[in-house]
């Protein structure tokens, strides 16, 4: 979008330039940065009024962007310090006056335009005229500033301006510097003094002044240093930012009418109207929302924002939403979001007919378009389930794109087993598997069983609440976990992220070396327990997600961890491994085929099965059979086993429906090997054999 203009201001062509920002501002009214590009292609012709102008509007529009405030005092003081800086050097180094600051004009252009190879060459030339200038100092700090080095940037900045403390540039920059650095107090102290010695400057350090006084916190007092500037400059820009900051603060009723005057001044532009959404949600305020929209909706019919904001003030699925609708639908035919928010409501409605032949529309309109076709492909499945599969093989024939063949071939597998044809879906799922077992973690080693355990220690006098969570590939046991998170607890899922604790919990090797003897119990929870601070815990009270499990890790936690309760997330085996082999796990364990992933399924159900049948650690089996596809259920089982409050999480928080209790039947004949495997520990665990 932007690369046109660009490309014709690193080239100098400043009238091509000019002409490509003009179409794209034309195209873009409310882009703060299409009218930065106008003004650099402005400022490259000569034109620094107009420069000028092009980023008052871009500040109108954003009057925080900390970048568009730095450009305008270029601008602004390059035009006021020019003359002076001229008959300076040439009465200090006998040179043509010009020539020093069109260099330094010309880097700051390069610097707006994003060159900043070129602005580094022309300062240099700059710094060998006069070296010691500040003006040399202000480019230089910017540069760092651009390029992410803000600590030598405020070095370099605050050693020159203890040399030069009335050089305006040199301030203005200091004053980013200190702002990239997070020193805000530093910063609006640096703006301030600018605003004392140059007062022509005000408004524009003034909207800086007061985006670093919100950043420190102080918001009711930024709302009233705006307020001021607000009274003199109307600009939609400053209107919404002092509504949002109105808002911050918690003067809603405040907020609310300067983020009208914004709407109706640019109802086009997304962040007054999120803003103003949630104005209406805090004061409850429905009928001014519809009034405010629909006086909106007047003159911008075409804002498909505008209508979406509409709709969130009716009932959804009311015949108010519907009417809204369809009016949206009338004032944008065919348009696809519109298209969907209707077929939503017949979705709500139960009347799903008129919901698929939407769908069907959309496709037409849109070939491929994956909402439309997974609803196009639900509705076969349950009506014509061979030609869901035909469908699916039709889409993944003309896909182009991998990570969509990827997920075709998923809803392959999904739609083969719904078409009872559990040999290729198990076929299609395997193939899939195997793709992506080089970048898997090995299945983790399974130890011996044995009988001899420790003594488990007496509870400490005032114990931490230590709850380990883990459950088997398929087993669900990701929806506690989410249970949790939702409940905001103190639940640490990070041994599945980018960055897991070195602890000897999640190290593979722990449990042979506890056997073995070559890592020290008492030392292997005390290295557990130093992780914690890193991980955000400080008062050793933990729900710690396990990535793996093993009894052998009984020698350390009986002992030295009295405290600690295993939670165990459990499926009929048959069914977890089912679930495995179609969805994965959030343990990426490598799935190399069905009878290794069960034959190890098993050695570690077995250990689990000991480990409840003998009560050799305090824990809770939550078995998901029948409640993983109910919230409710899942928090019952948790509060009843823990006995503990816990609110369950959304309907929509939990996912697609996965296989029904039960399912492995149908794939008794492909998988009959591997649930050979299983099915002895499924009985030791409650099961029935078939």
């Amino acid at each position: 979008m932007y690369e046109t203009t660009l490309d014709a201001l690193r080239r100098g062509a400043a009238a091509e330039a000019l002409a490509a920002a003009q179409e794209l501002t034309a195209a873009q009214p409310q882009d703060p940065h299409a009218h930065r590009l106008l003004a650099a292609a402005r400022r490259a012709g000569g034109d620094r009024d107009g420069a000028l102008a092009a980023l008052d509007q871009a500040l109108a529009i954003a009057p925080e962007d900390a970048n568009l405030h730095l450009e305008r005092a270029g601008l602004l003081l390059d035009a006021r310090e020019l003359d002076q800086a001229q008959r300076a050097l040439a009465q200090a180094i006998g040179l043509d006056p010009n020539q020093f600051p069109a260099y330094i004009v010309q880097a700051q252009l390069a610097i707006s335009r994003g060159d900043l190879d070129e602005a580094e060459r022309l300062v240099r030339t700059a710094a060998r005229i006069a070296p010691d200038h500040p003006q040399v100092a202000a480019v230089e700090g910017t540069l760092l500033l651009r390029r992410g080095d803000a600590d030598a940037a405020l070095s370099l900045l605050s050693g020159a301006a203890e040399r030069s403390p009335d050089e305006p540039q040199l301030r203005h920059a200091l004053g980013f510097a200190y702002l990239a650095k997070g020193h805000y107090a530093f910063a609006e102290q640096a703006f301030r003094g600018l605003m004392e010695r140059h007062p022509a400057q005000s408004a524009s350090l003034r909207v800086l002044i007061v985006e670093l006084m919100r950043r420190q916190g102080r918001t009711v007092e930024a709302a009233d240093e705006l307020t001021r500037l607000a009274a003199s400059d109307d600009s939609p820009g400053l209107q919404r930012w002092l509504g949002e900051i109105e808002l911050e603060a918690g003067r809603t009723d405040s907020a609310l009418p300067r983020l009208r005057a914004a709407l109706a001044a640019e109802p086009r532009d997304r962040r007054t109207l999120s803003a103003l959404i949630e104005a209406w949600r805090r004061l409850g305020d429905a009928d001014d929302a519809r009034t405010t929209l629909e006086a909106a909706l007047a003159t911008h019919p075409q804002t498909d924002d505008l209508w979406r904001a509409r709709l969130l003030f009716e009932p959804f699925a009311g015949d108010e939403a519907r009417a809204v609708v369809e009016r949206w639908m009338v004032a944008m035919p065919d348009y696809i979001p519109a298209l969907e928010a209707r077929a939503t409501i017949h979705d709500q409605a139960g009347e799903r007919e008129q919901a698929d032949a939407i769908a069907h529309r959309i496709v037409e309109l849109n070939p491929g378009d994956t909402r439309s076709e997974l609803r196009i492909i639900d509705s076969l499945m349950r009506s014509d389930a061979d030609a869901a599969v035909s469908r699916v093989e039709s889409l993944l024939a003309r896909a182009q794109d991998e990570q969509v063949k990827l997920t075709l071939r998923h809803l392959l597998g999904r739609t083969l087993d719904n078409a009872g044809q559990p040999g290729a879906a198990a076929a299609t799922w395997m193939e899939l598997q195997t793709e992506a077992a080089p970048s898997r973690l090995p299945l983790p080693p399974v130890t011996t069983p044995r009988t001899n355990w420790p003594d488990l220690a007496p509870l400490p006098e005032d114990p931490k609440g230590v709850l380990l969570l883990w459950g088997p590939p398929g087993s669900l046991v990701e929806r506690i976990a989410q249970t949790f998170d939702m409940a905001q607890g103190p639940l640490r899922a990070d041994r599945f992220g980018s960055n897991p604790p070195n602890d000897p919990l999640q190290r593979y090797g722990t449990a042979e070396a506890l056997i073995d003897g070559s890592l020290d119990p008492a030392y292997a929870i005390r290295l557990w327990r130093a992780a914690l601070p890193t991980r955000g815990i400080h008062d050793g009270a933990i729900f710690d997600w396990l990535l793996w499990w093993d009894n052998a890790l009984l020698l350390a936690l009986r002992p030295h961890l009295p405290e600690a309760v295993l939670m165990i997330a459990l499926r009929d085996p048959r069914d977890m491994l089912l679930d495995w082999l179609a969805y994965g796990a959030p343990a990426p364990f490598k799935f190399e085929s069905p009878e290794i992933a069960a034959r190890w399924m098993a050695q570690v159900l077995n250990q689990i099965a000991a480990l409840h049948e003998q009560d050799l650690m305090p824990h809770r089996l939550i078995k998901l059979d029948e409640i993983s596809q109910s919230p409710g259920g899942i928090a019952q089982a948790i509060a009843d086993a823990l006995q503990i409050t816990i609110s369950a999480m959304p309907d929509e928080a939990i996912g697609p429906q996965r296989f029904e209790p039960g399912h492995w039947r149908a794939f008794a004949e492909p998988l009959a090997e591997a649930y050979a495997l299983l099915t002895p520990v499924a009985k030791r665990l409650g099961y029935p054999e078939s």
